[in-house]
């Protein structure tokens, strides 16, 4: 019985996810979020098979978080480009970008534009996002990112 109810636990935080995130597919791990989001980017990367191997990061992503994406592309050849994404994505082609919604310093800012951008440059867009600001902000899916970073879920 404590098998099936850690089983139904996790199916209903699936759902919760799914349904905050409005994307169709929820995996749920004990992947912390620095963790999490270096997955998204090696997903990014082994998915965009014509892209380099370049992963975007949003300069207003947590410092532990950028930690790790630096420690983990390093040994697996992925070129880690950190830039403000107020300005707009970089010229160069790239596998993936995360956007921090809402960024480490709260700003939470408008980013259809910069999904749009990347989906037109071939770039997969990867969303860091927080479960209860997601309760209040558009979800992701019906922004039209392809992936939802969350510190405890990777969707």
């Amino acid at each position: 019985e404590i098998s099936q109810g850690r089983l139904e636990a996790l199916l209903n935080f699936q759902t919760m996810v799914e349904d905050l995130t409005a994307l169709p597919v929820a995996g749920s791990s004990l992947l912390d979020e620095p963790t999490a989001a270096a997955e998204a980017m090696a997903l990014c990367v082994r998915t965009a098979k014509a892209a380099p191997p370049r992963f975007i990061v949003d300069a207003d992503t947590h410092p532990q978080t950028l930690a790790v994406l630096q420690t983990r592309a390093a040994p697996i050849g992925i070129e880690l480009v950190v830039v403000d994404l107020d300005g707009g994505l970089p010229a160069e082609p790239a596998a993936g970008v995360l956007i921090s919604y809402p960024g480490s310093s709260g700003h939470v800012r408008d980013v259809r534009s910069l999904i749009e951008s990347a989906h037109a440059a071939g770039t997969l867009v990867v969303l860091a996002v927080d479960l209860l600001a997601l309760t209040l902000l558009t979800p992701p899916g019906e922004l039209g990112a392809d992936v939802a970073k969350i510190g405890r879920a990777h969707v």
